[in-house]
């Protein structure tokens, strides 16, 4: 039998053959993927082969288009784009960024001027400043409903946290995407409005205050201050009365990180919390 371009055979530990397919381009030996008969992985070469040489039936946009068409018999070669059957989408964003941007990627990255996009599916991808590219490029992105995450020394890291949106942040009061793109993560789209467990933000254009308010059978206002670091720490001054009057909860600690020592005592020792708060504690109604 003649040897097919671009594929090898292989073992699996149980002596079953299989066959993978790569190619070579620009210097780069590049895995296509495994297939259980050596035609599929010669087809996945060639596939791989017309995306790389032939650009103008190949674009990162008809990419998209095309696999997110739940009917590809629909598509015809030489129209809008040719057809795929044995080469992933993942697989294929990485060729056409290679192609297009000289750089090769493991991860389905796709690169423009001042961003690039992640793919998680033809029809979902994020977007990200170039200064994230190097984190990206080495990190897997997963999703779980909605939840995305990425495996960072052995712990799930969420993408939100990365940009200072916080587990218990809830989207348009603690924090929002500025043009209202969900999966637009460029640094300049993110507004942090509350940074801090606790702490809200009222009022408007710049004009703002910031009400304090501590969970323990139900919400209780601790105070309204004048700017978010006082009301950060004054939620934590109120955590620690919490635990004085017999209050067995474990509440989250604000870090406020440009702050020294020194300054963070001088404003937690000076803060006032509501008489009201005070009036809870006192009375044992919450222990």
């Amino acid at each position: 039998m003649k040897k097919l371009t671009g594929v090898f055979e292989a073992k699996k530990k149980n002596g079953q053959t299989y066959y993978r397919s790569s190619i070579t381009y620009k210097g780069r030996h590049i895995s296509l993927g495994s297939f259980d008969i050596a035609e599929n992985a010669h087809r996945a070469y060639l596939e791989a082969d017309r995306m790389i040489h032939e650009p103008q039936h190949f674009s990162i946009d008809l990419l998209e288009t095309y696999f997110s068409d739940s009917d590809k018999s629909k598509k015809s070669p030489g129209k809008s784009f040719a057809k795929i059957d044995m080469l992933s989408f993942e697989k294929a964003v990485i060729l056409l960024n290679f192609r297009d941007n000289d750089i090769y990627f493991h991860s389905p990255i796709y690169l423009y001027k001042n961003y690039f996009h992640y793919y998680l599916a033809a029809n979902y991808h994020l977007t990200f400043d170039k200064e994230d590219l190097f984190y990206y490029s080495s990190h897997k992105i997963m999703r779980r409903g909605n939840h995305l995450f990425v495996a960072d020394y052995g712990m799930q890291v969420t993408i939100a946290s990365r940009y200072g949106i916080r587990n218990f942040a809830v989207k348009d009061r603690d924090y929002r995407f500025i043009n209202q793109d969900e999966t637009d993560y460029r640094y300049s789209n993110i507004e942090i409005i509350n940074p801090y467990h606790g702490v809200l933000r009222e009022g408007t254009f710049g004009n703002y205050s910031y009400r304090v308010l501590i969970h323990i059978n139900g919400n209780y206002i601790v105070g309204i201050y004048d700017n978010v670091e006082t009301a950060a720490i004054a939620y934590n001054k109120a955590a620690d009365l919490c635990h004085q009057y017999g209050i067995n909860k474990k509440f989250p600690v604000n870090y406020i990180e440009t702050m020294s020592p020194k300054t963070y005592a001088e404003i937690y020792s000076g803060i006032t919390v509501s008489e009201s708060f005070i009036n809870m504690l006192t009375s044992g109604c919450n222990r």
